[in-house]
């Protein structure tokens, strides 16, 4: 039986730290973008800075089924203070660090703690809150993620402006101090779920299997053997730890949950969301800046059509979902937002001179289509399994999120770049080059758009009504949780 606080006050205190380290853990993701030339002139690093961002990413994304696995064995409380701890200690060694590849190391120490937060919080909120309620605060955990993704490059430029770059790690204390302090007594202590011990052979393979596909898809190796060989490594890898979990006892990634259509559609839907919103986060900024001289502030501010999206978007989601549960048209609509959304601004931009506020306006129903999926994929994939795997269900759409948004960015940045030296042009200088830059954006976004084509057709693998039901019984078949209307 899900265990409660008595009063309602600890319980809100107690979302409230939820989402106070969510914010955290996204703003660490983009925060560093605009600082990191501060901290070029302060540490004399070159060679070692584009590993602050990497450092992180691939942290906090093998960190994701880690915690998942934990927090069915342990319970949720001990695995979010530890990983909460983790994260403390990461920023404050970033921010008294005193050489580049210092403040790599601490980098990846934050991200090995904060990767965690999304999936605890949301492992959580099912646990402590009823479906119709946990929908919503699953929505706004989402809308939040995404809100602080967008908003790091932005605060990070008024911390480098009125202080110093060691502020957008420092600022991290403070919030992340009081949300431990806050759940270590208000959240309440729940008995393990799951028996047995932790599959650390599944975790070593899979970490490395993440880290060499990061790797060696990132700019930060050089395009040749090297980076074919970490890629097929990590893909080698990967397949020796899918052969070890179909026969281990306490799999890390349980493999049963996939033979449920619901599930799997679940994935899909959250790695097709992280490459829409990873390629807009990464290529918009550049092209408001870049290509029409914005500021960075400016260039913020036209971003907000995007967050305003999501914000609607996942308060409107989890309103259906707790209405209707029509998880198949909800799904599906989605898709159709996101693909509608980017196919007009890859029209936008071929035209070539389209107004900056148009171009902003097709953000807002892209960021819809966004934030209904956030807490739809949670739902779907939390319904789909027996209470002792929810933590793993719960970490695995985020995983699939994380690494799918990495290895998108790193493609769509290769077609970007591909389409850039067609037209004989790398920078947006001159008006030929702005035309270039927008062309091949254009060509970004219809790759994308046709990522989100495909998401809307797997969605109709959904079943089109999610019922109510009481707690799930351990062992229960996972199609338990979900019922086909045909």
């Amino acid at each position: 039986m899900t265990t409660r606080p008595d009063t309602a006050l600890p319980l809100a205190a107690t979302f409230l730290a939820f989402l106070s380290l969510v914010v955290l853990a996204a703003l660490d993701q983009t925060v560093v973008s605009t600082v990191l030339p501060g901290i070029q002139r302060d540490l004399r690093g070159s060679s070692d800075i584009a590993w602050i961002f990497s450092a992180y990413l691939i942290t906090s994304t093998v960190a994701v089924p880690l915690y998942g696995k934990l927090a069915d064995q342990w319970g949720s409380k001990p695995a979010l203070l530890a990983a909460a701890s983790i994260f403390l200690a990461g920023s404050v060694l970033c921010g008294a660090s005193s050489s580049a590849v210092e403040l790599v190391l601490a980098r990846g120490l934050q991200g090995a703690g904060g990767g965690a937060f999304m999936t605890l919080a949301m492992t959580s909120v099912a646990r402590l809150f009823d479906p119709p309620l946990r929908f919503r605060l699953q929505g706004l955990l989402g809308a939040a993620f995404s809100l602080s993704t967008m908003a790091g490059p932005v605060l990070g430029g008024v911390l480098v402006q009125y202080g110093s770059w060691r502020w957008a790690f420092f600022f991290n204390v403070p919030a992340a101090l009081l949300a431990i302090a806050v759940l270590n007594f208000t959240l309440p202590r729940t008995r393990p779920i799951q028996a047995g011990g932790m599959d650390y052979r599944g975790a070593l393979l899979l970490t490395a299997s993440l880290v060499c596909i990061i790797v060696g898809t990132s700019r930060n190796v050089a395009p040749g053997v090297g980076q074919a060989g970490c890629v097929l490594a990590g893909i080698a890898l990967a397949a020796v730890f899918i052969r070890l979990q179909a026969r281990a006892p306490n799999a890390l990634l349980p493999l049963e949950p996939f033979r449920h259509p619901s599930y799997v559609v679940a994935n899909v839907l959250s790695a097709a969301s992280g490459i829409a919103l990873f390629a807009v986060v990464v290529f918009m900024p550049l092209y408001f800046q870049s290509a029409r001289m914005l500021t960075p502030t400016a260039s913020g501010w036209h971003l907000m059509a995007l967050t305003t999206g999501i914000t609607l978007g996942s308060a409107a989601g989890g309103r259906f979902l707790t209405a209707a549960g029509r998880v198949r048209r909800l799904a599906t609509t989605a898709c159709g937002l996101i693909f509608v959304a980017l196919a007009a601004l890859a029209f936008a931009l071929a035209s070539h001179g389209a107004p900056v506020f148009a171009l902003a306006a097709c953000l807002a129903p892209l960021g819809a289509g966004l934030g209904i999926l956030f807490p739809l994929v949670t739902v779907v994939a939390q319904r789909s399994v027996c209470p002792t795997m929810l933590g793993v269900a719960t970490a695995s759409p985020v995983m699939f999120r994380s690494v799918a948004g990495a290895l998108g960015v790193s493609v769509l940045d290769a077609i970007f770049s591909g389409a850039m030296r067609h037209a004989g042009t790398t920078l947006p200088g001159a008006a030929s080059g702005t035309a270039a830059f927008e062309d091949a954006l254009s060509v970004v976004l219809w790759v994308v758009a046709g990522v989100a084509l495909m998401a809307g057709l797997a969605a109709w693998r959904l079943p089109r009504q999610l019922i109510r039901l009481a707690p799930l019984r351990p062992g229960l078949n996972v199609a338990a949780g979900m019922e086909a209307q045909e």
